[in-house]
């Protein structure tokens, strides 16, 4: 007889600047080992599973992340109070905002989704070292103007092979950005944070390992001056050869919002 399944959508929050990334590896700490280990520390005789909505790179952090948690045979207690369980037993750098029954036809990996990355940095003087998990500095001057320009480009859909590491074969390299912009930044604030700091927003129903990375590395390579609008509208077209090859560190990037259709 088959064992009943319980469903969970979990959202949560982290800052990622002391984990390895979201996916378990041997002898590194990561968010999802976090999390189970915790879960088997509050569910001492139950079995469970969690699959994430994605996976984000080492360092990277989550203002909306998820994941689905599937626990087998009994239901979990009442949801507000393991909330505060699950809260009290995780890191101080890790938070459940919410859990959501759900059922067995939703998958997270394959549910339609949209997700919202924001990208945090800053330029001209050394920042105050508190900020190094917030944002990315770039020491020399950076013509804000031109890579607001320059990140327009990226609007709509395009070929991005030239915006990931180590491209697969099969790899979808056809990609839509429905929003792409680079603004003040708003979204986090700290005493200890330069008077001016930007945000570099992306919107898109999915991404490839590092393209916002890389996407925001070739913007500070145009802020520069070492690549120029033409290259990055050369780089978007179907049969591109461009090679790009600066990835911006992780711990400027968070996931914002993480919507399912």
């Amino acid at each position: 007889m088959q064992k009943k399944r319980f469903y969970y959508i979990v959202r949560l929050q982290y800052l990622g600047f002391r984990f390895s990334g979201w996916q378990k590896q041997p002898g590194q700490l990561t968010i999802e080992r976090m999390l189970t280990k915790t879960l088997k520390f509050i569910l001492p005789e139950i079995a469970f599973k969690i699959l994430g909505a994605g996976r984000t790179d080492a360092k990277v952090s989550s203002l909306d992340g998820a994941f689905e948690l599937f626990v087998m045979e009994k239901e979990l207690p009442e949801l507000t109070s393991f909330i505060d369980l699950f809260n009290t037993n995780l890191p101080s750098d890790i938070k459940v905002t919410k859990i959501t029954p759900t059922t067995s036809d939703f998958n997270i990996i394959q549910q339609s989704k949209s997700k919202e990355y924001v990208y945090l940095f800053s330029y001209g003087t050394k920042n105050h070292p508190f900020c190094a998990p917030f944002l990315t500095n770039i020491i020399t001057h950076l013509d804000i103007a031109l890579m607001q320009e320059a990140a327009a480009l990226f609007l709509g859909t395009h070929n991005f092979s030239s915006y990931t590491a180590k491209l697969q074969p099969n790899t979808k390299v056809i990609r839509t950005i429905t929003n792409c912009e680079i603004a003040q930044n708003t979204l986090l604030k700290a005493n200890f944070f330069p008077e001016e700091s930007y945000a570099f927003t992306v919107k898109g129903t999915g991404f490839m390992r590092y393209q916002i990375r890389m996407m925001m590395g070739a913007l500070f390579q145009v802020g520069k001056g070492e690549l120029s609008l033409d290259t990055i509208k050369e780089s978007l077209t179907p049969n591109t050869n461009i090679v790009l090859t600066t990835v911006a560190p992780g711990s400027g990037l968070l996931l914002n919002k993480l919507t399912f259709d």
